[in-house]
Order: structure tokens, then sequence, then C-alpha cells
């Protein structure tokens, strides 16, 4: 057996070079590059081996851990899942920063590398500069707070066990069924060891997704539930996209007259115009698909984990109506005692539909879908229509940026009133253009997202709309893509702080409290200018007072040569309608008037449930 010496470091970084894909009938990269930030628990050793491949694998210098690890996310589901970044930074909070992402990265079934410095495995320094130490278990560090958030943990003490460690963290990220982040701790003092690992090791490997086909008796099984049905209904989740499956979708449910539905993660399954779409589903969704769902006895539900912002916590469906779940996971396949398929989306769908052969579904249901679907669109007409109001709403700033953008252009979001009034009114002219992070629902994900998000396709533009709230959280990477060049269009939405939240407290008859600014504790309302700070950062950027000024503002912004902010003052209390219920804490006691009142109306929501079946 021949080997070769290097130190553990050096092997990591020479193993990830030597990983493949093939996106396209295109070899490439399996890991695109490394967003690192260095600290004395990755720079010595790590950063020693990535300088020496920066030509192969370059490395990218984010202003924040947790920022830089977001835009790893974004890029990661910008590619559909077939490539992927990673994360690097030293111990302590540094570590600790991207924690959060690896909850966004594991919620939302996403792929990311998470490599981290880790306290000395001989403890002969401890404690090291920001160690953390737990006094009844020494091998706690502060790495042990990842366990929870990925879906792949492993701690290297001795150069050897990368051997086996880096394969199966490759594999997690792979696997369409278990796919999430992977994190590994590096040692200090194991980085810097030279160890005679076998050349073998090394060896250029060329990875495919696989696609596992579904089992067959469980496929005939849900031919004939949909067979049965009067009223079937379709859910496209994020599985749909990221099994490549739109066109197998959209001719499975054309052939066979099945309204289809969006999740939050599967929006942009479908163009906005296609025939069989019937809008966007659940709490954030519109009001024909939260119809149709209310009236369906048969629900196929594909690549979707069924969060509750989608089901409405359970209430949009009929009590007896029966689910089929076609999911990569069996985890998510299984839930509410649906008709598991597991498989492969694309694949799930194309045999599936040759068990269904002649069979469609009642015309007078796929008509439904279309009329509920043209009243939804006239809805959204309405409301994005522009007015002399003195404060656009959101929903009349996506309008103009909807009816401006390019067909290619990607919408991106995260959190707060954003997610919901896009979800609602973007209309995707191109599959694939609409990204809202809302299985962790992470404010800050927007800038961040779009840096990842213009790296993995710099030929299209990335609109990202952000709420002061999230801006005013994490912006550093405004600067970041002007320094690297990944230009992105940053649309900030004032409205005064944290405006959804206090429409949901007021909606629980809560007073409004400590979420727009005028009503936290303050002694003086500055405002910011968003504008300025952006200028301050290298962006091009403009504050604009009328929807007129936003739509020759976001032009301007088309034609500039690096990332250009555009801020406006939005009304905080005007919204889209459409809503499913949602299911949160009401206090069963207050003083409150409105508490009281709130929770009568939410106990009767709780009525509607479908409690486990």
């Amino acid at each position: 057996m021949t080997t070769i010496r290097l130190t553990m470091a050096q092997a990591v970084v020479r193993y990830l070079c030597n990983q493949f894909t093939e996106i396209d009938g295109e070899r490439v990269p399996l890991f695109a590059g490394v967003f690192g930030i260095f600290g004395h628990g990755n720079v010595t050793c790590l950063a020693e081996a990535l300088e020496a491949v920066q030509d192969t694998l370059p490395t990218w210098r984010g202003q924040n851990e947790q920022s830089m690890a977001l835009a790893a996310v974004a890029f990661a589901k910008a590619k559909k899942r077939r490539q992927f970044m990673i994360a690097t930074s030293s111990i302590g909070p540094g570590a600790t920063n991207m924690v959060t992402a690896a909850g966004v990265a594991h919620s939302n079934r996403l792929p990311l590398l998470i490599l981290s410095g880790d306290v000395f495995a001989n403890r002969r320094p401890d404690p090291v500069l920001q160690q953390v130490e737990n006094f009844s278990n020494p091998t706690t560090t502060v790495n042990d707070a990842f366990k929870p958030v990925t879906r792949y943990w492993d701690r290297i003490t001795h150069p050897e066990q990368i051997i086996s460690s880096l394969p199966q963290a490759v594999a997690v990220l792979l696997d369409p069924a278990d796919c999430g982040p992977a994190f590994i701790g590096l040692c200090q003092d194991i980085q810097e060891i030279a160890f005679d690992y076998p050349t073998a090791f090394f060896e250029p490997t060329v990875h495919h997704i696989p696609r596992p086909r579904p089992d067959k008796d469980r496929l005939a099984a849900a031919a004939e539930l949909l067979k049965s049905a009067k009223k079937p209904l379709m859910i496209a989740g994020g599985g749909v996209r990221y099994s490549g499956a739109e066109e197998a979708l959209a001719q499975f449910a054309k052939t066979h007259g099945l309204p289809v539905v969006e999740t939050i993660a599967g929006r942009g399954a479908l163009t906005h115009d296609d025939p069989v779409n019937a809008g966007p589903m659940g709490v954030i969704g519109s009001s024909s698909a939260n119809a149709l769902a209310a009236d369906a006895d048969v629900i196929l539900a594909i690549g979707t984990r069924l969060q509750d912002f989608t089901t409405g916590s359970w209430s949009a469906f009929a009590g007896d109506a029966r689910f089929i779940a076609l999911n990569a996971a069996r985890f998510d396949a299984t839930k509410h005692r649906a008709l598991s398929v597991i498989g492969d989306a694309r694949e799930g769908l194309t045999e599936l539909a040759g068990l269904l052969a002649g069979w469609q579904a009642d015309a007078a249901w796929t008509k439904m879908g279309t009329d509920e679907y043209a009243k939804w669109n006239d809805t959204v007409a309405d409301v994005t229509r522009p007015t002399n109001a003195p404060v656009p709403s959101y929903a009349q700033v996506i309008g103009i940026i909807n009816r401006a953008c390019e067909k290619t252009d990607l919408a991106l979001s995260a959190a707060g009133g954003l997610p919901g009034e896009l979800a609602k009114i973007w209309q995707v002219k191109t599959p694939g253009t609409f990204d809202c992070e809302f299985g962790f629902s992470c404010m800050g994900y927007e800038i961040a997202g779009g840096w990842g998000a213009a790296m993995a396709d710099p030929d299209r533009d990335v609109i990202v709309f952000a709420g002061d709230g999230s801006y005013l959280m994490m912006n550093s990477d405004i600067y970041s893509t002007v320094l690297t060049g990944h230009k992105m269009i940053v649309v900030v939405c004032d409205n005064g702080g944290f405006g959804v939240i206090n429409r949901l407290q007021n909606f629980k008859g809560g007073a409004s409290f400590n979420n727009l600014i005028k009503d936290s504790r303050i002694k003086d309302l500055v405002e910011v200018d968003f504008a300025a700070h952006a200028r301050s950062m290298g962006a091009e950027a403009r504050h604009v007072d009328s929807l007129a000024d936003l739509e020759d503002a976001f032009k301007w912004a088309k034609t500039t040569d690096r990332t250009t902010v555009i801020s406006i003052k939005t009304d905080a209390f005007v919204w889209t309608p459409g809503d499913a219920w949602w299911d949160v804490g009401v206090p069963e006691v207050s003083e409150r008037a409105e508490v009281r009142q709130a929770r009568k109306d939410h106990d009767e929501g709780r009525k509607t449930q479908r409690i486990g079946v």
C-alpha cells in the first residue's frame, strides 16, 4: 500500500478537493468552495492547507460565521442540493455562531459541511482560549451544541479517524433521505499531526445522487386510493425541486386532472400561469389553495414535511381526508398516518402515472381548482394595484418589483411579514426562481442567502426582500458581495420594526409591545438611513418615497455593476388575505378582554384540528 505523509488538516483538504459530481453532464467539484473566518482554532493548520489549494477550492472570507454559513445554505438550495459549500470557523463563539445556520440547513433538508476548530485532544494546555469547560464531562465542548441540529457529527481526536469520518459526512450530504448538515470538529493539536495516509483515500471520486424507487406494492396502493377519490389534490413541496421533478409534476397533474398547491419550500415548482397551479397552501397561502384543501378527500403530498404553516396546524383539511406521502425520507413519509410511498419524487410520479393510465379526476373538481385560482388572482391584482396611500403596502412593493423583473430573476426572503406576502403574491415566471427560507424562518438569512444564491448562479439577478428588522439583524454581507463581485439587489421594506409579530400580538388580543420600535422602551425614535448605511459598505443605494420612484429605482438597480440597495417605507398594518388558521399559545386567563375573546376564538379553531390522523 502506497502512502503519503500529510497533516490531518492537509489530508482533510486534499480529500475534499478530490470529490466531484456531475451537473447536466458536466463534471464539477462536489465542494464549490469554503466560507471561512479564521481564528486560533483553524488558522495555523487548516488555513495553511486551504491556502495551498485556493485555485482549486476557493476560500471566501465572510464577515460573520453565522452569515457565511447561511450563504452556504442558500448556495446549496440554488444548486438543488447537487453541489455545496464548506463553512469553517475557529473554536468558541466562532463555532457557536454557526449553530443557527446548522438549524436552517437541518430544518430545510439542505447540505452544509461545517469544519470547526476544537479544543486540544491531549488536554495539556486546558483550558485553552475560548474553551467553555463542562465541570462534569471534560469531553464536552461547545461543539456538542451542533448535535441536535446536524445529521452527522464527529470530533477528530486522531488523524486516522478522517479516513472513516469524511466519507460518512459526504454520504449524508448526498443522501436524499437524510440530507442535512454534517459537522466535524477538528481538535487543534490533531490538525498539526502528520500521518501516513493511503494514497487511495485521495483518488478522485465522482458522486451521483441516488434516486430510490418506491416499493411497487405501496405504489399500487397509492394508485387505488387515488382512483377512489372524488376530490384529489396534490401538494408540491421542496422535494419536487430537489428531485428535478417539476416537469413530471406538471405532466402528472395535467394528465389526471389534479389541482396542484405548493408549500413555501415548493413555491416555484410551477410557473404562476401553469394551468394546474392552484396557488400556495396554508397559513401564508392563498384562499384558492386553502379552499381546495378543505374539500379534498385524498391528498398526494410530494416532497414535503407537512409543517404547520402548510397544514394550518392540521386544521386545513377535512377530518376524514386521506394522505399519500411520496417522499425520499421515511421520517417525512410516515407522518399523520399517511400511506407512505418512500422514494424519489420524479421516479415515483412517473411510475405512479403508469398505474393510473386512463384515469382522471372529476372534471367539476378540476374546474373548481381553476375557478378558485382565478378568483385568487383577482385578489392579488387588487392588493398589488398602486394607490395614493401615503405609505405603500408590502403587496404593492412586491407587485412593482414582480412586474418589472426578468423571468429568470430569483426572489429571496426568509422572515417577518415578507415571506407571507411574497408566497401569496409573487408570480413565478420560471421554475426555481423563488427562495423563501421558512423551515427555520431565520432572520438574517436574507442578505447572507442572497450572497450564496448570487455565487451559485451569477447569470441572474438575485432580488433580496428584507424587512428593516432582518436588515438590522444581519447586513454585513452587503460588504462581502461588494468585495467578491457577487451582485444582488436588496429591497428593504421599512415598516418600523417587527411588523408581522406585532400583527400576531394584536390578533391574539395583546397590546402592541416591544415589536414596533415606537412601542419599545426607547428614549428617542431615531430612523435608520438604510441607503446611507449600504453606501458606507460600498454598495449602490437609493431611498425612495413612492411606488413610481421604486419602479425607476429598480430599473436603475438592474443596470448597476454591484450590489444595490433600495429602501422604502411600508405600512405595518396592511396585509394580504388568504390565510389558514394557525395554532399558537393564547393565555387561558387575562385581564385584557381582547385576550379573553381571542382565547375563545382560538379554542373554536382548535376544534378543527386533525389529531394524529
